[in-house]
């Protein structure tokens, strides 16, 4: 079991490694195709994302809304959908931003500081963006939003990454430097105590 856990460990790090950018730049993606939407079509997402939470909320809780009172809170709340919807994308951008740094050495304050200002100059050339987008336009008050999404992925991703280091692949190492063969003197031995002349 120990060096089934062992190799798996090595090729999570020489096989899997690139991939680790890849959900950045899926999150990217979604965020760029999501801006370039007109401002009526994204309004109107934003509409249909209120009336699937608010009819959710009236089942789950029992509230006995009628399709007009459901549309209304919809229409009421969809500013605050829209600035949820930006916390949340730049949450999941900070993750998958910050996650292949740490899987690449770049850790602690300085993955912190790198991979949220990445974030931030992200959200503000998305918002530059939009001034080209018809019936959208740049909001100071989205970047500070976005930014505000990021931050505690960033640090979500650096406490997950340093747990999972400490409880798992450290004693990993500690096993396999347990199995080295040991160096006494001249003399290399082995698990078995069986021991050769070093070169």
């Amino acid at each position: 079991m120990k060096y089934f856990l062992l190799y798996i460990k090595e090729t999570l790090r020489f096989v899997l490694k690139p991939m680790s950018f890849m959900p950045a730049i899926m999150m990217m993606c979604i965020i760029f195709m999501l801006s370039s939407q007109e401002g009526p079509t994204s309004s109107q997402l934003s509409y249909k994302v209120g009336v699937k939470i608010f009819t959710v909320a009236n089942k789950v809780l029992d509230k006995g809304w009628s399709e007009a009172r459901i549309d209304q809170l919809s229409t009421k709340y969809q500013y605050y959908v829209r600035k949820t919807a930006h916390f949340t994308e730049y949450f999941f951008l900070g993750v998958s931003v910050a996650f292949p740094l740490y899987v690449y050495g770049i850790r602690g304050m300085k993955m912190v500081i790198f991979a949220g200002l990445f974030c931030i100059g992200f959200a503000g050339l998305d918002e530059y963006h939009q001034s080209f987008v018809h019936g959208r336009g740049p909001s100071p008050k989205d970047v500070m939003i976005d930014s505000c999404g990021a931050i505690p992925g960033i640090i979500l991703t650096r406490i997950v990454g340093w747990t999972g280091r400490m409880t798992i692949f450290k004693p990993l190492s500690n096993h396999k430097d347990e199995d080295s063969p040991k160096k006494v003197n001249n003399y290399n031995y082995n698990n078995y105590g069986n021991y050769r002349k070093r070169k």
